[in-house]
């Protein structure tokens, strides 16, 4: 029942994000999405006997990614560069999180080679519109498909509830493929589809990694 209410209410200001993003309107965005992306982290927390330290890095994570989340709601350019700052801390705990499941396996090289070769190409994608920011975004997306293969090492990992497992990974997989939207509206084109496309795809990244928290079980 507390799981369903969360996701009726973050539905609810997801809308309302929209909505603010599409008219532009600052003062309602940034509380907003503080709001909504605090209920992630109230997922996370309602979860029944999670895995541990999974839990704590995963969470410590999801905290890193609201500041980065309101960060960018804000319209100062520096803001832009402590959000990616924050998210790039939040994907440092998720790496660890994953790999203190899992470990390296078959699957972290399999992947590393697929989402790499996506990686470099969005890279060759933004690369003449990034000017000065060409080192933070490529640092950015080095952490970010790391995250990806630490993830996919976790679906590899049999002696682990597949519930888990594959929540884990699609919300990874979801996070990834929401900052290209956000990399081309901040680079390449900026226009109200990209949040209409990345926004709905980025909190449905961060609410299945905060509920594969209550379904991750060992054996």
């Amino acid at each position: 029942m507390t799981s369903a209410l969360i996701l009726i209410v973050a539905f609810v200001l997801l809308c309302a994000a929209l909505y603010f993003e599409k008219t532009q309107n600052r003062t309602g965005l940034v509380p907003t999405k503080g709001c909504l992306s605090l209920l992630f982290i109230l997922a996370a927390l309602v979860q029944k006997d999670p895995l541990s330290p999974y839990f704590g890095f995963m969470v410590t994570g999801l905290v890193f990614c609201l500041g980065g989340d309101v960060f960018l709601a804000l319209p100062q350019r520096k803001a832009f560069m402590f959000g990616l700052v924050s998210f790039l801390v939040g994907h440092v705990f998720y790496v660890i999180g994953f790999f203190s499941v899992a470990g390296f396996s078959g699957w972290t090289w399999v992947s590393l080679v697929l989402a790499g070769a996506i990686s470099f190409l969005v890279y060759r994608w933004l690369r003449s519109h990034l000017g000065k920011m060409k080192g933070p975004v490529i640092g950015y997306m080095v952490v970010i498909t790391v995250m990806v293969c630490a993830a996919s090492s976790l679906l590899g990992a049999a002696d682990f509830s597949l519930s888990g497992r594959i929540m884990a990974f699609a919300g990874a997989v979801a996070f990834y493929f929401s900052d290209v939207f956000v990399a081309r509206d901040r680079f390449v084109k900026k226009e109200f589809f990209n949040r209409l496309v990345g926004l709905p795809m980025y909190y449905d990244g961060q609410f299945l990694i905060a509920f594969s928290l209550g379904f991750l079980r060992a054996g």
